[in-house]
Parts: structure tokens; C-alpha cells; sequence
């Protein structure tokens, strides 16, 4: 779905569940740089696993997130400093979308977006993942710090994006 001024959930994930994006957390976070200057979109949430990506972004044209996605796979694939990196080595070759229909869909992907370290087992405590946006929300008061028990992610527990 192609919605003006949308807001898209994607999941990116990476070539048979590699463990490469946090070791390479630098080339990621320069491949979304590159990326944005390409194209003009907000990257309103995310978390980083070794494996793979979810997001939230919203494109100032909704027909480029495709685009996006690609622009943002080629520049990790290109800098990642494989011997002769290509897609099929590095990423899945597709991806999952999700268009935001409303703001309890919004609220819902956030909270799967933060909570989803604790899900993998990665930390015991949403706010000790350093690779998500979880503490910038926290600052902004949208979530407490301590957010993230099983009270707190009941309207989550049934969504799997991976």
C-alpha cells in the first residue's frame, strides 16, 4: 500500500541470519547516511539485531521506500568489506512492509520495534539495548524507563515480523 505521508514498518534481515550488522555497526549506521542523502524520508524508530533490522520510516514520497530499502542494502553490501559482497551474500533478498493504518498500529509496531532485544534474548531490560531508539522515546517521555514487562507488551505478544 502506497499511502502519501505514510508511515512504513520493515524488517530487513540478513542472508541466512548472518551475524554481522552489530559487528559492522559503523558501515550501518554510514549505509543509512548515504541512504538519506538519496532520499528524503524521517527514520521514526528502529532496532539493530545481529541479524536484522526493523524500522519505522516515513518517506516524503511514499512510492521511494522500496528504493530506500535497496539504497540502503547496496551501501552496507558495498562497504561491508567482504571479498566481493553481493545482495545474495549479505541480505535476504526480500523484506517485510507493513503500512501504518492508525495510531494504535503505530503504538504497536513501536512497541514490537523496543521490545524485540528482550524477545531475542539479547538483553534482559529494553533500555540496556543500545542499538534502538527506545531511550530517545524514554526521553521524550513517551515511554518510562523501565518500560517493557509482560503487562506492557500484551498487545505485542502475538506479532512476528521475523
Amino acid at each position: 500500500m502506497f499511502i502519501p505521508n505514510g508511515i512504513v514498518f520493515l524488517t530487513i534481515v540478513t542472508h541466512n541470519r548472518n551475524k554481522i550488522l552489530i559487528d559492522n555497526i559503523e558501515i550501518l549506521q554510514q549505509s543509512l547516511i548515504n541512504t538519506l542523502r538519496l532520499y528524503r524520508y524521517k527514520i521514526i524508530a528502529y532496532v539493530i539485531q545481529p541479524d536484522h533490522i526493523h524500522c519505522l520510516i516515513q518517506p516524503k514520497c511514499i512510492l521511494d521506500y522500496p528504493n530506500i530499502v535497496k539504497s540502503f542494502k547496496y551501501s552496507f553490501t558495498k562497504n561491508v568489506g567482504l571479498v566481493k559482497p553481493t545482495y545474495n551474500k549479505i541480505w535476504q533478498n526480500r523484506y517485510w512492509e507493513h503500512t501504518i493504518k492508525d495510531e494504535e498500529d503505530l503504538h504497536k509496531h513501536l512497541n514490537y520495534i523496543h521490545y524485540n532485544p528482550v524477545k531475542h534474548g539479547y538483553t534482559n531490560n529494553v533500555a540496556s539495548w543500545q542499538y534502538s531508539t527506545f531511550n530517545k522515546f524514554v526521553k521524550k517521555g513517551f515511554y518510562e524507563p523501565d518500560w517493557g514487562t509482560s503487562k506492557d507488551i500484551s498487545n505485542i505478544k502475538d506479532m512476528d515480523f521475523e
